[in-house]
């Protein structure tokens, strides 16, 4: 089978594996579409020690054509949107049977584009902040493929007014049609949010942003770190000052929460994708590449050059 190996000089490299089998709990996906996302970029520039060279790629659409022992039989053939550790970047994939979600009939490239942000964006609503009717929210990368599905779960779920920050005007320009209240420059927050509180701020960004954002918290606000994106300088915050307000720092893992309860994440990725089959979210596909362009997505998405997903064609 084709596939893409990330060598261990950090580069991309097209190369021909025989195709893996899968082993107790696992299912094999013969891949349509395999999704980038910031993991990648992660995993490229070293921030996670995975041996090289392996086969990288964290999520695809496709159609099951093999069981490990413990998986229904009768799964063969299902069309799936799936989440993997590894190797959705080759025809065939490997993953937990569990996170192998039954698509019915959504497109495979729609599906592929769902990916790991969907159930993240919809546990930072509805799980770690539990986003409220009338919450006011705040959503940082708010052009980015999380973030654009934040804002649709939060009206979803009644927030009252939303509020995105972005990079620069095209970025605003582009989340403005995801139901945004107002948008905001990265430059310009938080002067000129003034006093306004914020019941929820979702923070993918870390340092001086986590910071100015914890000033921005309302009393019983609650502000969800789930990524450093400009930082992993530690940011220290007063839990005497946090509960005099009543208010909260969390924080979110989809990666470990896939290691450690499985069934959770699977079943956020399930309440996700039932919005997006009905129609009231919209997964944004705005990138499409070959394979043999993986390290060319990847780059353009480190630089900030592309907004809402991208996805490689596979089959």
């Amino acid at each position: 089978m084709k596939a893409v190996l990330l060598d261990t000089d950090d580069r991309y490299r097209l190369t021909e594996l025989d195709e893996p089998t899968p082993g107790p709990g696992q299912v094999a996906i013969r891949v349509a579409y395999a999704g980038v996302q910031w993991g990648d970029t992660m995993v490229r520039d070293g921030h996670f020690p995975v041996p090289r060279p392996f086969v990288p790629g964290f999520e695809a659409s496709g159609i099951i054509t093999a069981v490990g022992e413990g998986v229904d039989a009768g799964r063969i053939g299902e069309p799936v949107a799936v989440l993997t550790q590894a190797g959705a970047y080759a025809e065939v994939v490997l993953a937990d049977a569990v996170l192998a979600l039954g698509i019915g009939d959504l497109p495979q490239r729609t599906a592929a584009g769902l990916g790991w942000g969907a159930p993240t964006a919809y546990d930072l609503i509805n799980t770690a902040a539990h986003v409220r009717p009338g919450d006011r929210v705040l959503i940082h990368a708010a052009a980015g493929s999380v973030g654009t599905l934040a804002v649709q779960f939060a009206r979803s779920a009644g927030a009252g007014r939303i509020v995105g920050v972005v990079g620069n005007e095209a970025r605003a320009a582009y989340a403005a049609q995801f139901g945004y209240d107002e948008l905001l420059l990265r430059e310009d927050f938080p002067a000129r949010l003034g006093d306004e509180e914020f019941d929820v701020i979702l923070d993918p960004v870390g340092g001086s942003t986590r910071r100015a954002g914890l000033g921005q918290l309302a009393p019983h606000g609650r502000l969800v770190a789930y990524g450093n994106l400009s930082t992993f300088e530690p940011v220290l915050a007063d839990t005497n000052n946090l509960l005099m307000q009543g208010q909260s720092l969390v924080t979110y893992n989809s990666n470990l929460l896939s290691r450690t309860h499985p069934e959770r994440l699977a079943d956020s990725a399930r309440r996700a994708l039932a919005l997006v089959a009905d129609g009231r979210v919209r997964v944004d596909i705005t990138a499409e590449y070959e394979l043999a362009d993986l390290a060319v997505a990847v780059q353009r998405l480190a630089e900030g050059a592309t907004h809402g997903k991208s996805i490689l064609r596979i089959a």
